[in-house]
């Protein structure tokens, strides 16, 4: 097994709906915020070449939303995901499964574009699978008022109309051997059934953090993003994960922090804390 981290563009969000109560001259100290209060945020996603399969692990916004969407999010793709499989000697046909974590559309949009003569969408990875979960799809596909912004028909209905999308079962809170080395933690704060892979890789275990810990600056249990559903369950999810985080030196893979790729935590008289953080190259 070989892992890549992989860049899919950045992106600004409100710094307030980011960290929820939590003061601004608190969070700001981690995330500082421009003019407009908007603070920066990265899209990474996580390449995995095990065997015959190739799979990968969100996919960002994708490019085919209007101007106007886009304009709300200052998108930049300097960065963007096809040119970063390409440096790796991939291309998008190549990709044998998708593993959605959850379906905002940060982190699905990159998985369907228009097709070509813009009359429809179609998937981007068209030899692969799309893995999501049962609960999490009827979630989806019946939004919440709170949530409907985030969950795009166009981005969610062609998985299930190409006839690629497949759920992951989910027992408990804790499924193993999703993939080979590949175990997946459910959690119910942000959205429904959130998956969080944990990766068993030279020894160690990563741990693809999602929207259960978008940043460092979320390590302190009150750093609740406005957008958790349930986040008095956040608190909790994250509390009990964090604890395990530092008893079992588990790796963390940071999807949205736009500084920090890689961090650990540790247990402090004030509870668990960062400990160190890393480039992914540092560790791997």
């Amino acid at each position: 097994m070989t892992i890549h981290p992989l860049n899919t563009g950045n992106f600004k969000l409100d710094g307030g709906a980011m960290f929820g109560v939590v003061p601004k001259s608190l969070w700001q100290r981690t995330n500082p915020a421009d003019s407009n209060n908007l603070c920066d945020w990265s899209m990474r996603s996580l390449l995995i070449e095990d065997g015959d399969r190739l799979i990968l692990l969100d996919t960002g916004i994708g490019d085919k939303q209007t101007e106007k969407f886009f304009s709300h999010y200052y998108l930049s793709d300097e960065n963007s995901l096809e040119p970063n499989l390409k440096r790796l000697g991939y291309c998008l046909d190549d990709i044998t499964d998708v593993f959605l974590t959850h379906l905002h559309f940060d982190h699905c949009g990159g998985a369907i574009k228009w097709n070509k003569d813009r009359t429809g969408f179609e998937p981007v990875f068209k030899n692969a699978t799309y893995w999501s979960t049962e609960k999490h799809w009827k979630w989806a596909t019946e939004p919440n008022p709170r949530e409907k912004a985030s969950f795009l028909k166009e981005n969610i209905m062609p998985l299930q109309e190409s006839g690629q999308l497949k759920f992951i079962e989910r027992f408990g809170d804790y499924t193993t051997n999703v993939f080979n080395n590949f175990d997946v933690l459910f959690v119910d704060g942000h959205t429904e059934s959130m998956m969080i892979p944990h990766i068993h890789y030279k020894g160690k275990t990563l741990v693809f953090m999602a929207d259960l810990l978008p940043s460092v600056g979320h390590i302190p249990i009150p750093y609740v993003m406005g957008y958790d559903t349930r986040p008095l369950l956040t608190l909790n999810e994250k509390e009990k994960f964090l604890k395990t985080a530092a008893n079992d030196e588990l790796i963390l893979f940071m999807e949205h922090d736009h500084a920090n790729e890689l961090a650990t935590v540790t247990n402090t008289d004030k509870g668990v804390r960062l400990d160190k953080t890393f480039k992914f190259s540092e560790l791997f």
